[in-house]
This record gives C-alpha cells, sequence and structure tokens, in this order.
C-alpha cells in the first residue's frame, strides 16, 4: 500500500472530534494577535511609548513563534490519528510528473490572484496601495529583521497549508457531504487569518488583509481538494513568496 493509500485510509477510518477542526481552523488568527500582545509587553517594559502601534512592526517573528505552536499542535493531532508531519510533507513517487506539471500551472494562475487583489482592495480601500504597504512593512532593527528572513518563511511553509489543508480539510470532508463547505471553510480561514497579521485596529487596514487572499486561499483549497498529493510541491512555492515578503522587511530595516 503506498503512503498516500494509507493515509487515506486512515483518514477513512479515523473518528476525528469535530473540536480539533475548529480549535485548528482557529488557531493561527488567535496565535498571531497573542504573540503581538506579548511583542507589544516586551516593548512596553522596555519603555517604547504606544507599544502596540509598535508592535506591528514586528509581525513576521510574531507569525513565526504562532507557526511554532501551531506545529507543535499539529504534530499532537497527527500523533493522535496514527499519522505524522513527515506524512504530509513527503513527495510521492507514482505521481511525481504530474504533481509538478499541475503545480506549475497552478502556479500561472494563482500569480495575479495573488497580487491583483491586493493592489486593487488597497488602492480601493486607502486610495494608494502604498499607504497599505507602508503599514505592512515597517522598520525592524537589523537584527530582527535578519531573524525574519531566516524564521518566518521557514516555519510558515511548514505550518500554514498543512493545517489548513493537510490536516483540517480531509477530516473536514468526514463531517459533511457538501464540497463545497470542504473546500470554503478552510480556504475562508486561511485568507482571514491575516487580518490579525498584523493586528492594526484600523477597518481599512483589517478588510485589506483579510480580503487580499480571498481568491488565492480558493484556488488553493480546490487544488489540493482535487489532488492532495501536489502539498509538499506547494510548500515550496509557499515558501518563496513567504521569503520575498521577509526581504521587504528586510530592505525597511
Amino acid at each position: 500500500m503506498t503512503t498516500l493509500t494509507a493515509a487515506a485510509a486512515t483518514r477513512d477510518t479515523v473518528r476525528v472530534p469535530g473540536r480539533r477542526i475548529v480549535e485548528l481552523l482557529l488557531v493561527r488568527l488567535a496565535l498571531f494577535a497573542v504573540f503581538q500582545a506579548v511583542i507589544a509587553g516586551l516593548l512596553a517594559l522596555g519603555g517604547t511609548e504606544n507599544a502596540w502601534a509598535a508592535s506591528a512592526a514586528w509581525w513576521p517573528l510574531a507569525a513565526a513563534a504562532a507557526n511554532l505552536v501551531n506545529l507543535g499542535l499539529l504534530a499532537h493531532y497527527l500523533r493522535l490519528d496514527g499519522s505524522s508531519l513527515g506524512a504530509l510533507y513527503r513527495f510521492q513517487r507514482g505521481t511525481r510528473g504530474r504533481d509538478i506539471l499541475t503545480t506549475l500551472v497552478a502556479v500561472l494562475i494563482a500569480a495575479p490572484l495573488a497580487a491583483l487583489p491586493n493592489i486593487g482592495l488597497a488602492t480601493w480601500l486607502f486610495g494608494d496601495p502604498r499607504i497599505a504597504l507602508d503599514l505592512f512593512v515597517q522598520p525592524l532593527p537589523m537584527w530582527a529583521a535578519i531573524a525574519a528572513v531566516v524564521l518566518f518563511p521557514i516555519t510558515t511553509a511548514l505550518a500554514e497549508l498543512p493545517n489548513y489543508y493537510g490536516y483540517v480539510q480531509p477530516r473536514l470532508a468526514q463531517l459533511t457531504r457538501s464540497a463545497w463547505l470542504v473546500v470554503l471553510v478552510p480556504a475562508l480561514m486561511h485568507a482571514v487569518q491575516h487580518a490579525a497579521l498584523p493586528l492594526i485596529f484600523d477597518i481599512e487596514f483589517i478588510l485589506w488583509r483579510a480580503l487580499m487572499f480571498v481568491p488565492f486561499a480558493l484556488l488553493v483549497s480546490a487544488l489540493l481538494r482535487w489532488r492532495p498529493s501536489v502539498l509538499p510541491y506547494l510548500l515550496i512555492v509557499h515558501f518563496a513568496l513567504d521569503l520575498q515578503a521577509a526581504l521587504m522587511v528586510l530592505g525597511a530595516a
């Protein structure tokens, strides 16, 4: 029995509590806010005025910390199901050629879906996309910016897609017969989590961050529902995208 077939058999036989699914759908959004609050507290102790506003610049490190907690929780739940993180990261030999081709086609479609809503929403909400970008990318101390380049893309690639589509999506399919819900629910939470990364209490910024990735997330969700063996390849793509964001932070340091 192949690894993919074994994983599918495990999903079909293991009864997963709905509480775990809900927890993993919400945990990243909550952790982003929690770790930003921790950073704000440390900045306040260090004498920084308006520490919450200052903490927004530290979002890559807040995200990295959230990713590590998410990975620990994900690994624990996978063990309870008789699986592991390694199974999610493993390339499937029998489908490698088709998976690579599918990933390349998906990247060509996903690139405009990731970029155009970002720019369009920012223009609509702020009048100038540069205003949104300046709120998002703020200067950090050089050591923190370097740490962000190292930690943020690696931990996000390992945690984010496996959380929503490696664990939640196939198990949500056990609880509902609706194909739409199985695609929509993980995708919407994947997109909305960005509203707290960073959490800036400005309605335009929150809407921009919450909605900018909805088309991209829907594409990823539909693709992984149709072809879950593509997940390890998408992790590489995801790493490259997040590395670009981290390099922007480094450039602002």
